[in-house]
C-alpha cells in the first residue's frame, strides 16, 4: 500500500511541470488566470447582461375601460324597415281585398294613412325607450351627454392597474460602477475604453510572440508584467515560439466597473478567434495547436488605475 502511494506521488510530481509548461504554449494569458482584481480576485467575472444590450420595451398598462358594446343601428334604420314592412303589408292587402293605394280619407283609412301613423308610432316608441336607458360611462376627458361627467372608476381597478405595470428597473451594478468612476473622470466612456482595451490586447500579443514583454511594460501592472515575462522566459528555455495569426476580435464589452482602495477597476470581455500554435525553434515542427484550425476563446481582462483620469493598465486575465 505504501509503495503504491509512493508511485502515485512520483507520477504527479512528474506530471505537474508538464501541465505548467502547456500553459506557456498558449497566447498571452491563455489557459490560465492570473493577476489581481482587488477584492474580486477570487470571484468569477460577471457576464454581460442581456438587458444592457437589448432593452426591453416598457409594459403597456391595460385599459381600465370595458370594450363598448356594438352600437345599435339608428332609429332611421328601424323606421325605414318598419315603413317597408307596412308598405309590403299594404300592397298585399290591396291585392287581397281590393282598393288602391290612393284610397282613404274619404273612404276609410287607406295605405298612406297607415304608413304615416305607423311611422309616428315607431318614432315615439323609439324616443321613449332611449330616454329610459341608463347613460353609459365615458372615458376620462370625454364628457357625458348634457355636459355632466360620469366616473368609470370601479373598486379595485386602480390596484389592478398598478400591479399590471412593472416598476422600472434600477441601475445595474455596472452602471453604478461607471457612475462612480465618472465622479473623478467625467470623460470616461465604456465604448471608447473598449477601443483602448483592444489596442492593449494586440500590443500584448505582439510582445508575447516576441517572447519579450518589455515593449508592453507601460500597459500592464508590475505584477502582470512579471508573470507574463516569466512565461516568455520559459518558452525561450524550451526553444519554442508561440505563433498567433489571423486574430479576429468579435466583441469587446465592459461587464464590471467598481472602485476600491483609491483604484478604478473595469473588466472587459473579449470574444475572439485565431490560429494559435507553438513550434520547435530548431525544427519548425508544430508541437502544440494547429496551423489551420482556428480556436475560439472568451477571456475577461481587468484594467486598473489610480482614481481619476490616469492611464489604465492590465491587472488580471481570467478565463471564461
Amino acid at each position: 500500500m505504501k509503495r503504491s502511494l509512493t508511485l502515485v506521488a512520483l507520477a504527479l510530481t512528474l506530471l505537474f511541470p508538464a501541465l505548467w509548461a502547456a500553459d506557456a504554449w498558449a497566447r498571452a494569458g491563455g489557459g490560465s488566470s492570473s493577476g489581481s482584481r482587488g477584492s474580486r480576485s477570487y470571484s468569477a467575472p460577471a457576464r454581460p447582461s442581456p438587458g444592457s444590450m437589448s432593452p426591453s420595451r416598457p409594459a403597456t398598462p391595460p385599459s381600465s375601460f370595458q370594450q363598448p358594446a356594438p352600437q345599435r343601428s339608428g332609429w332611421m334604420g328601424g323606421l325605414m324597415g318598419g315603413i317597408g314592412g307596412l308598405v309590403l303589408g299594404g300592397l298585399l292587402g290591396s291585392m287581397l281585398f281590393g282598393g288602391g293605394m290612393g284610397q282613404g280619407l274619404g273612404g276609410g283609412i287607406g295605405l298612406m294613412e297607415i304608413v304615416i301613423l305607423g311611422a309616428l308610432a315607431y318614432f315615439a316608441f323609439s324616443w321613449f325607450r332611449r330616454r329610459q336607458q341608463p347613460i353609459p360611462a365615458t372615458p376620462a376627458g370625454h364628457g357625458a351627454p348634457g355636459g355632466s361627467e360620469v366616473s368609470s372608476w370601479q373598486p379595485g381597478s386602480a390596484a389592478a392597474t398598478t400591479a399590471a405595470v412593472e416598476a422600472p428597473a434600477g441601475p445595474s451594478e455596472l452602471d453604478l460602477g461607471i457612475a462612480h468612476i465618472r465622479q473623478m473622470d467625467a470623460g470616461f466612456d465604456p465604448r471608447g475604453f473598449a477601443e483602448k482595451a483592444s489596442d492593449i490586447f494586440f500590443k500584448l500579443q505582439a510582445a508575447w510572440m516576441a517572447r519579450d514583454m518589455g515593449s508592453a511594460r507601460e500597459v500592464v501592472t508590475p505584477e502582470m508584467h512579471a508573470t507574463l515575462q516569466k512565461d516568455c522566459d520559459r518558452l525561450r528555455q524550451q526553444r519554442r515560439v508561440n505563433h498567433l495569426e489571423n486574430i479576429a476580435v468579435r466583441s469587446v464589452e465592459a461587464t464590471e466597473a467598481w472602485q476600491e482602495a483609491g483604484q478604478d477597476f473595469v473588466t472587459m470581455r473579449f470574444l475572439a478567434n485565431l490560429l494559435d500554435y507553438t513550434v520547435d525553434e530548431a525544427t519548425g515542427q508544430v508541437v502544440e495547436g494547429s496551423r489551420t484550425e482556428p480556436v475560439k476563446f472568451e477571456e475577461y481582462w481587468t484594467f486598473a488605475r489610480p482614481v481619476g483620469p490616469n492611464a489604465w493598465r492590465l491587472s488580471a486575465i481570467q478565463q471564461a
